[in-house]
């Protein structure tokens, strides 16, 4: 692990500056410093390019697991990153290391010019520059923003397409309509090329149908082409290929299943010996994806929380998320009746109002937290006050520690009560914290 701020900091703090803004959703600045390193992104392993509102992370996480477990090596970009930087390029089954990740943003930097270019632009060009120079079988390439415009959709002829389910998010760069948040993510579908659709509501189905069709791009979609449920402790997935009968993933969730399902299906439908089935139970046993519903089990935080307490951990900031989270959270009661307590800290650009209604009815006590260091953090204040307005008991915090002695002492009044379960939640970047905090 890496523990000091490594070199590449320094070239990361500087890329930042190549543009008034992190994010400007065109083509032409990426497309022009691809030019210039010879083209990395047409000299890739074949692409899984994976976009979405939620569940996309996921998604290429069983992606991934389901291709490793058959033998195949494979290249994963991702993002955010929780901690480090180097989790978002992961080459060849191992995360990028130092030496290589300041040798190709260095490439990167030098051919750019310091012409105006986009943080993740220029970061996802030296992805690919790290890519095109190892061997790999597969790519599992995610999305950052939307699909049409965001630099991962250089690629013009993947393997194969996924859509995960769409919700609203993003709104000041994709806007407040489903349809038009679904367009912009049917902007990753080629003509031609498979598209595997995860659950969606009506509206963005159907807009990525008409986008396939008028792409003639064969179009496989959960709930008509593919199914899965759980059943009897274990996941049922069914295809036209078959049935098969799965254990159930290891990230915690009925959403999951969904997830776990779109990965198969992209797999077995991507027409090159891909998601055999014993492959896809490895992978569902060791899936690994951090801060997705993640129960901590060791570490400061968990040894600050009340004794024998649940400590979860879910990166999860849009009401759509928070939806699945409740659910998922609703059958831990069912099957182990605990008093939840929220931990929550969230960006004034999310839906905090959204996110937090989810859990009427279920959270007994939310503790609001501000993110160090996240410029646009909600205060602990401010955030409270949107708890309180959507009718959950809630009171603010100074950071992690007093949440968890206020989750501490509001349990002990709570007497003959089990052991509480608290869920820090609200924002990968607190996620990231956590993560750092409690390690």
């Amino acid at each position: 692990m890496i523990t000091e701020r490594p070199p590449s900091s320094e070239i990361l703090t500087r890329l930042l500056s190549l543009h008034p803004k992190r994010i400007d959703l065109v083509l032409g600045r990426i497309e022009r410093l691809l030019a210039r390193l010879g083209h990395p992104e047409q000299a890739l392993p074949p692409v899984i390019h994976v976009a979405g509102t939620n569940g996309k992370g996921s998604t290429c996480a069983f992606a991934r697991a389901m291709l490793e477990a058959q033998g195949l090596t494979v290249h994963v970009y991702s993002s955010p990153h929780l901690v480090h930087f180097h989790e978002r390029i992961r080459i060849a089954g191992q995360l990028i290391s130092e030496a290589d990740l300041v040798a190709v943003l260095d490439e990167c930097e030098r051919a750019n010019q310091d012409e105006p270019i986009t943080f993740f632009e220029i970061t996802t060009a030296a992805a690919f520059l790290a890519f095109s120079r190892v061997a790999a079988d597969a790519l599992v390439l995610e999305v950052g923003l939307g699909g049409r415009y965001d630099a991962t959709n250089v690629v013009v002829r993947p393997a194969m397409t996924v859509i995960t389910p769409i919700g609203i998010d993003h709104a000041e760069f994709l806007g407040e309509s489903i349809a038009g948040i679904a367009a912009e993510k049917a902007g990753i579908i080629k003509s031609g090329v498979p598209l595997v659709v995860g659950n969606q509501d009506d509206v963005p189905r159907d807009v990525i149908a008409r986008t396939a069709d008028a792409l003639s791009a064969p179009l496989y979609v959960f709930g008509q082409d593919f199914f899965a449920h759980q059943e009897h402790g274990r996941m049922v997935y069914q295809d036209q290929r078959g049935l098969l009968d799965l254990p159930l993933p290891r990230l915690s969730g009925a959403h999951q299943i969904e997830n776990a399902a779109t990965a198969i299906a992209a797999l077995r439908h991507a027409g090159r010996g891909w998601g055999r089935d014993a492959a896809v139970e490895i992978g569902l046993r060791g899936v690994e994806w951090p801060a997705r519903l993640q129960r901590l089990v060791r570490g400061p935080l968990v040894a600050a929380a009340p004794d024998g307490a649940e400590v979860w951990l879910d990166g999860g900031h849009n009401p759509h998320c928070a939806r699945a989270i409740a659910r998922a959270l609703a059958d831990f009661e069912e099957k182990s009746s605990k008093p939840l307590y929220l931990i929550c800290g969230m960006l004034r650009t999310k839906d905090a109002a959204g996110f937090l209604a989810a859990f009427r009815g279920l959270v007994r006590h939310v503790v609001t937290v501000g993110i160090v260091g996240a410029e646009a953090s909600m205060g602990a204040g401010e955030l409270y006050d949107v708890a309180r307005r959507v009718g959950l008991d809630a009171s603010p915090a100074d950071d992690l520690e007093d949440a968890l002695l206020q989750v501490t002492a509001l349990a002990r009044i709570a007497e003959g009560q089990s052991a509480p379960r608290i869920l820090i939640c609200g924002s990968l970047y607190l996620a990231g914290k956590v993560l750092e905090e409690n390690s």
